[in-house]
């Protein structure tokens, strides 16, 4: 085995990651779990391959892919060309040649004008070739909106239809630490097992961020669970599943994404007005998790869709659709982002979901319910 091509495939982990992620007592932001997750897949699964632009020697915009070249060489960890098409169309011809690519997407935006790589080839292939062939891969792409660092719609997009309509691909937005390494190893199960194409949408707004409700809280940080003996075994991240972060009987808060942690930032507030608001996290936008949407919206009162994508073409439209389906009879709503790109700085405000939206939603929504805690 060429050891540059193959560079620590079966090296003890330690040799990997110098200090294991599992013994970092104060936990791991979303960033760090989602890298060591990516160390820990690529040590155990030879035939994995990361590239992209500047995810080789930079390590990522954003140190995502730290150590990595490092770890595994500079022929299973390199940089790109700056093209999208490029970076997708290497994944489409090593996915047939038994590799398995993990190409990263530099940002959401930058996606768009390479689409059809996986619309008209990736998706496609399996169906047009009725099983014959498959391009199984996972693609990471940082995204969506809420990010300080830079401004704009090249850096801050939030939109996300075009991946929820490619028949047979599948969508996973992690939310936290927690969540993110089994989504990602879910992802690679598909890829690997079943030659699946994945997208994995990581909130870089959410990347690196420690507190949740109050500075110092750290509440968001979380305990790595290194890989089960399959090292693509995925931990509690079924495809299709949502997962209920919050418990509340009078009002189910649907999100994903940045969303999750709005919400449950505003539930504080809400229960400070005497509602008791449920948090779930969609955590897979393709296949929607209908069934646990249901579920959990008869278990509560009222159902708000925070939606951080735009109103039209939106998550919460097919969120909605589902509750319809099902004949579900109680008050909903939605709030999402405004129908516009993302513009500079604080003028992102204008467009952009709030704290304080979802909080006089919520309110607003029990309100109008004759079966809620408040009257008119």
């Amino acid at each position: 085995m060429d050891r540059d091509l193959r560079a620590l495939a079966g090296a003890d982990r330690t040799t990997i990651f110098r200090q294991l992620p599992e013994d970092e007592t104060d936990g791991l932001t979303l960033a760090q779990a989602i890298n060591a997750s990516l160390k820990d897949l690529m040590h155990g699964v030879p035939e994995a391959w990361l590239f992209g632009e500047d995810v080789g020697v930079k390590g990522g915009v954003y140190g995502l892919t730290r150590g990595l070249r490092r770890a595994f060489g500079s022929m299973r960890v390199f940089d790109t060309l700056l093209d999208e098409q490029t970076i997708l169309g290497i994944a489409l011809g090593s996915a047939l040649v038994g590799e398995l690519p993990l190409p990263e997407i530099q940002y959401l935006a930058y996606l768009h004008n390479a689409e059809d790589q996986l619309r008209g080839e990736a998706a496609s292939l399996a169906f047009f070739s009725d099983g014959q062939y498959h391009n199984g891969m996972v693609v990471r792409i940082a995204g969506l909106a809420y990010q300080k660092g830079f401004g704009g719609h090249f850096h801050n997009d939030n939109s996300v239809a075009v991946l929820r309509d490619i028949p047979g691909i599948f969508v996973a937005v992690p939310s936290s630490a927690d969540s993110a390494p089994g989504l990602l190893r879910r992802c690679l199960a598909l890829a690997r097992g079943q030659g699946k194409v994945c997208v994995f949408l990581e909130p870089i707004a959410l990347y690196h961020e420690k507190d949740l409700h109050e500075p110092g809280d750290r509440a968001l940080l979380a305990p790595y669970q290194p890989p089960a003996a399959e090292p693509d075994a995925g931990r509690g991240a079924d495809v299709g599943r949502a997962r209920l972060i919050e418990e509340g009987s009078d009002v189910l808060l649907v999100t994903f994404g940045n969303g999750v942690r709005m919400c449950r930032r505003a539930r504080g507030a809400l229960a400070e007005r005497g509602i008791a608001a449920g948090v779930l996290d969609l955590q897979w936008l393709v296949p929607l998790p209908e069934d646990d949407i249901v579920r959990y919206a008869r278990a509560a009162g009222s159902v708000l869709v925070v939606d951080e994508t735009r109103r039209s073409g939106g998550v919460a439209e097919a969120v909605l659709a589902a509750l319809a389906d099902a004949s579900y009879e109680r008050p909903v709503a939605r709030l999402t982002s405004v129908d516009s790109f993302v513009p500079l700085g604080p003028a992102a405000d204008h467009v952009l979901v709030s704290e304080d939206q979802i909080v006089q939603s919520a309110v607003d929504l029990v309100t109008a319910d004759p079966t809620g805690v408040l009257t008119p």
